[in-house]
């Protein structure tokens, strides 16, 4: 189950610096008035009151009051407060969760069905909004579909490199759950029309045919409705994140290989930050892009998102020799999330596990969270 090194296949862009106006002499009689309108644009910028700086993402237990100004949180109520300006900023950056306008009947379709032994594995597709029909992996348990007995469920987002149905998937479906591995946008031949269907971001539409799973999931009769979990590797780590931060019914989320600062995201090189390479992609946030050079004011980062996931089971494998993610970063991001959990009553829902090897989802790691899942969702 190896999975490439370069977790974001970095194609070549067309950015360029833009072309610099060519300067001008200016008479005494401009040079006067560009100086005029000058004082008269700085006198109007100290007057127009600046946004204000992010919160800490080191200290999660702050949020702002109604005046704006920080304060310690003191009860759940308070880290609602906190947790909803994390939405928010995720927002800013991958555009708005969709509301009801996108959610359309399914309309699922099963485009063939092959026999694996203890499972079926059918190729599907649903339609996740008006207009655009995504493409997804099913696996079935075959003692699902006697009727007697409704069975767990998880989404099992893939890595970047294979398309199909990843091993854990498989592995999960031989064990008893039902698996939907959902294809991500422009990966393989799913490419939808980002900009045509109203998406500022192939993660939010990513999010959102996850989303769209878990409303297929709950339609069908032999799954245990409601109570999921979300399973990934390396791209399908970070999708698993994503998602379960917007929708709550995901109860268990792993994590491997999926995830550091987006400070310490390769050393923090500033040539990943520019458009169209690493997270700067329009398959993930080309907006991130606009942060090259000050990617502090990035308005989220893993160490808020691990917190928003709260209190629910997280299990994060991040193995010393990951080239994509560091592990260090991980426990840095780990140790600001954890009093969230320890808030919320439950200090033991936020793992890590640094196996000693690359980027890789060992058998070691696979056979923990599997048995994580059992434990809540069976």
């Amino acid at each position: 189950m190896n999975a490439s090194n370069d977790d974001f296949p970095q194609k070549p862009g067309d950015y360029s610096p833009a072309t610099p106006f060519p300067r001008r002499g200016l008479s005494a009689g401009c040079g006067s008035l560009v100086l005029a309108l000058c004082g008269a644009v700085v006198t109007a910028a100290a007057q127009t009151p600046t946004a204000p700086a992010r919160l800490d993402r080191n200290q999660l237990l702050v949020y702002r009051d109604r005046h704006g100004d920080p304060q310690p949180v003191k009860s759940l109520r308070d880290w609602q407060k906190r947790r909803a300006e994390i939405v928010s900023g995720m927002e800013s950056v991958m555009g708005p969760l969709p509301g009801a306008a996108k959610r359309c009947a399914l309309e699922l379709k099963i485009v063939n069905e092959e026999d694996r032994g203890a499972y079926l594995r059918r190729k599907i597709t649903y339609a996740s909004e008006p207009g655009a029909r995504a493409e997804a992996w099913l696996l079935v348990p075959k003692a699902a579909l006697n009727g007697k007995r409704k069975f767990p469920a998880a989404l099992c987002p893939h890595p970047t490199a294979p398309v199909e149905d990843p091993g854990y998937a498989r592995e999960l479906a031989a064990r008893g759950y039902v698996t939907l591995t959902a294809n991500y946008p422009w990966l393989g031949k799913y490419e939808p029309d980002l900009k045509a269907l109203g998406w500022q971001s192939g993660t939010m539409k990513a999010i959102w045919d996850n989303i769209r799973g878990l409303d297929l999931l709950d339609s069908l009769p032999f799954v245990k409705h409601g109570k999921y979990g979300a399973i990934g590797h390396s791209l399908g780590g970070h999708n698993s994140v994503y998602t379960a931060v917007f929708d709550e019914r995901i109860k268990v989320i792993v994590s491997s290989c999926g995830l550091d600062s987006y400070l310490d995201y390769y050393g923090g090189d500033p040539k990943n930050w520019l458009p169209e390479r690493g997270w700067c992609q329009t398959r993930y946030m080309l907006k991130l892009a606009d942060y090259a050079g000050r990617l502090e004011e990035i308005p989220f980062d893993f160490h808020e998102m691990i917190g928003a996931l709260a209190p629910r089971e997280v299990f994060i494998s991040a193995p010393l020799g990951d080239s994509n993610f560091k592990w260090d970063s991980v426990d840095r991001i780990a140790a600001a999330a954890r009093p969230v959990f320890q808030l919320h009553g439950k200090p033991g829902s936020l793992r890590v596990e640094h196996p000693d090897c690359p980027h890789d989802f060992p058998e070691a790691m696979r056979q923990i969270t599997y048995r994580l899942l059992d434990e809540r969702l069976k």
